[in-house]
């Protein structure tokens, strides 16, 4: 991690059982039990950000909203970076479950920004 102010963040989450999740137009997508790792970034207040996807009461803005607020799902964890989220993402192993999935605006070309961790082997490389 460089020693730039953080614009990333990281959610780690943890689903307790299988869910269904019905995210806006994307449609319905089921989600395993298990540990994900969500990539978002925001260059204003990432601690606002972080703290309003935390909330128990949230407005479903993002995709990442739809997931958590289902059911057994919660963030167990969080982790922050001075590099662009993108990089990050790119940078993180997984399984990509979801395809655009919190990635509508991406122009790096991932495929998503929520990934299904399979071990330890998700998180971002850190120095």
């Amino acid at each position: 991690m460089n020693d730039a102010a953080p614009i990333t963040y990281q959610l780690l989450i943890r689903v307790a059982e299988p869910v269904r999740v019905r995210v806006g137009r994307l449609g319905e997508f089921d989600f395993p039990a298990g540990r994900y790792i969500y990539t978002g970034s925001a260059k204003r207040n990432p601690e606002a950000r972080i703290a309003r996807h935390l909330r128990a009461l949230k407005r479903l803005h993002w995709h990442i909203d739809y997931l958590l607020g289902a059911p057994g799902v919660a963030v167990t964890g969080t982790l922050r970076f001075g590099e662009p989220e993108c990089v990050v993402n790119q940078m993180t192993g997984g399984r990509i479950l979801v395809p655009r999935f919190g990635s509508g605006d991406c122009r790096a070309g991932c495929s998503s920004h929520l990934k299904w961790l399979d071990g330890e082997a998700g998180l971002a490389a850190r120095p």
